[in-house]
């Protein structure tokens, strides 16, 4: 299974996830010159726009570790583009999940709210 197959999993993972804690699916893989944001979901009050790392059990990288600075920065600025283009009431929120995912089980997802925000960023929501 090829790595961009196992992403794909791990998203439609983290979605139903989502789903079954109330949220709603507004958008999935939203992309701009520069950035991308894996899943935006709402629950009625937050927007949530959802980064989502699939590592295979015991590998070298934990997922969260590889949401840089600059991978915050460019989900950032895809958010403040999606808003723009889509006026809202929501208070946007920054999630990071994680799914363990060997390419043939699903072990589990680690869910961060609000794992990072604008503080220092040139964007205003």
């Amino acid at each position: 299974m090829e790595k961009n197959e196992i992403g794909k999993i791990g998203e439609a993972l983290v979605c139903r996830y989502l789903e079954k804690h109330g949220y709603t699916i507004v958008l999935r893989n939203y992309r701009i010159k520069g950035g991308e944001i894996d899943i935006i979901a709402s629950d009625g009050q937050i927007l949530a726009f959802v980064e989502v790392k699939t590592r295979k059990p015991n590998g070298i990288s934990n997922g969260f570790d590889a949401v840089t600075k600059r991978k915050q920065r460019l989900i950032v600025r895809a958010a403040c583009d999606y808003c723009v283009k889509n006026k809202t009431d929501l208070q946007p929120r920054f999630d990071i999940a994680r799914v363990l995912f060997d390419g043939v089980k699903y072990y589990k997802i680690d869910y961060i709210k609000n794992a990072f925000d604008t503080t220092g960023m040139p964007f205003i929501f």
